[in-house]
């Protein structure tokens, strides 16, 4: 019971509790000295076991917290693979992004962009539009894809991605609509809707100096031909964040998309570690780098045809063999198998190879398939009937190697292209999973020597296992080039902005 009340009228027990401390005093004083010093050994005990059980729990917190951040990582490439660490469920639900608190603004007007290019040249392009509408208060329509380019994909955006998680997702950040509002549909339709092209690699100055007073004036504006519209450097930390946001958080892919990539990741795992390798060598990579080492006449003949008659492709007379030296093309088959040997990968090892019909068929893949014989792709694991709603959607078909992309233990790209980089720094947001990210003008330097008989097997593997030991996809900050974008290393592939603990708000107003 209550016997003295405090000012405010609640129980005050301090004067009870002083009692009885008085009393355990007068008790203690009526018993022996021995008694005294036992139970004094007793209460030191027992407050030794409290705080040892609370600095315990304390520890054990920090560990756990630290786990979400940081994560031992392994020498994938040299170790046994049946030591690789085994997980099943794909990423998309781990990559976790502080998400900032409510935005309320004045909407400047609505602004439409046209994405241009594959899929990831897309995704980064939609996560540098929606970071530009929300800072220009905007409001964003959902993007327009790429229907019109070399792939010919009628993918909209709501084949790709859960569009309406891409709009509550960042609904606190910027308000994103499917459609036009009935009355601006009118602009579209009478041709009074003004378009135009930012220019590359631009800082958030130019688009509050240049395109703000537009949007403001005409009410919707259009952006066209929207991939690498963004700086890559000299961003405010809260801008990254939030191109961060939109690429790890928002961008989902819809759940028949991510079910497929699960389906093909059970598959893999049942049968141990598995390897992606990104063999970029399609045709219309091969026709726009004028990358030719390895084909015949005939197939040089085709592949410069088919870069002539693509008028939008500025750059029609190529040095095959010049860019091949300077590192500029990707990998062959033939290439890519001598650099897996000699990094000493496991023959016996699953490969996936993420990629289209590779250029020249079985011919050019034989070499590959003779030295690792568990080399397989979406075709050979999943039935025709699983794959018929993507088969004829090469974004979709992307989408899916992606997913496993994320997934593998080892990720290995032949050519530093835009899947490459994107799966790059959305691997590294996870946590720095090995990517093994290949020298090509220093390999084909060795691989030309070892052809040519003046470069042993030995050390040949010396030499690519020694250059590649810090090309693993480790911490580390992106190289600047002032006044050249397009030579520094891309903010996609290295979002170093976002890979400390996300828990902050991503803006700091």
């Amino acid at each position: 019971m209550c016997k003295v009340k405090g000012n405010d009228g609640k129980c005050d027990h301090r004067e009870d509790c002083e009692m009885g401390f008085m009393f355990s005093s007068e008790v203690m004083g009526e018993k022996s000295k021995s008694s005294v010093v036992f139970r004094r050994r007793v209460i030191k005990q027992w407050l030794i076991r409290v705080m040892s059980f609370t600095l315990l729990c304390a520890c054990v917190g920090q560990i756990l917290t630290l786990g979400t951040v940081w994560r031992p990582r392994l020498p994938t490439v040299w170790l046994s693979h049946s030591e690789l660490p085994l997980r099943i469920e794909l990423p998309s639900d781990l990559a976790k992004v502080a998400s900032p608190p409510k935005r309320f603004y004045k909407n400047n007007g609505f602004l439409m962009v046209s994405c241009n290019g594959g899929l990831n040249q897309m995704r980064a392009a939609i996560c540098d539009m929606v970071t530009i509408a929300r800072y220009l208060n905007a409001t964003l329509i959902v993007p327009q894809l790429d229907k019109t380019s070399f792939w010919a994909d009628s993918s909209d955006f709501h084949d790709i991605f859960d569009v309406d998680h891409f709009i509550t997702s960042l609904k606190d950040e910027v308000q994103i609509l499917k459609e036009l509002p009935p009355g601006l549909k009118g602009r579209v339709k009478n041709g009074k809707l003004k378009s135009l092209q930012p220019v590359s690699w631009s800082s958030m100055s130019y688009y509050y100096k240049e395109i703000l007073p537009l949007l403001k004036k005409k009410k919707v504006l259009h952006l066209s031909r929207t991939d690498a519209r963004m700086a890559n450097n000299g961003l405010p930390r809260e801008i990254q964040k939030l191109r961060c946001q939109v690429n790890f958080k928002a961008l989902r892919f819809t759940s028949q998309i991510e079910e497929l990539g699960r389906k093909v990741v059970r598959i893999l795992r049942e049968k141990g570690p598995f390897l992606v390798l990104h063999l970029r060598y399609e045709m219309d990579m091969l026709a726009f780098s004028g990358c030719t080492h390895g084909c015949n006449s005939m197939e040089v003949e085709e592949l410069t045809k088919l870069r002539y008659d693509y008028p939008w492709w500025k750059d029609k007379v190529i040095d095959s063999k010049m860019k091949r030296l300077s590192g500029l093309c990707p990998l062959t088959p033939e290439e890519t198998t001598l650099v897996l040997k000699a990094l000493g990968i496991d023959r016996n090892v699953q490969i996936y190879i993420a990629a289209g019909k590779i250029y020249g068929g079985k011919r050019r893949m034989q070499s590959l398939v003779e030295a690792f014989p568990n080399l397989v792709t979406k075709d050979t694991l999943l039935e025709p009937s699983e794959l018929s709603f993507i088969k004829n959607h090469s974004s979709q078909m992307a989408a899916l190697d992606y997913l496993v992309s994320l997934e593998s233990d080892i990720f290995v790209p032949t050519y530093d292209g835009n899947m490459a980089k994107v799966v790059e720094g959305h691997r590294r947001f996870l946590g720095h999973k090995d990517t093994i990210l290949l020298d090509r003008k220093l390999l084909v330097s060795l691989i030309d020597r070892y052809n040519n008989q003046s470069l042993s097997w030995d050390d040949l593997s010396l030499d690519v296992k020694k250059s590649h030991e810090n090309r693993m996809g480790s911490p580390t900050k992106r190289v600047i080039i002032p006044d050249k974008p397009k030579e520094e290393d891309y903010f996609y592939a290295n979002p170093y902005e976002c890979l400390e603990p996300l828990d902050e708000p991503l803006r700091s107003t």
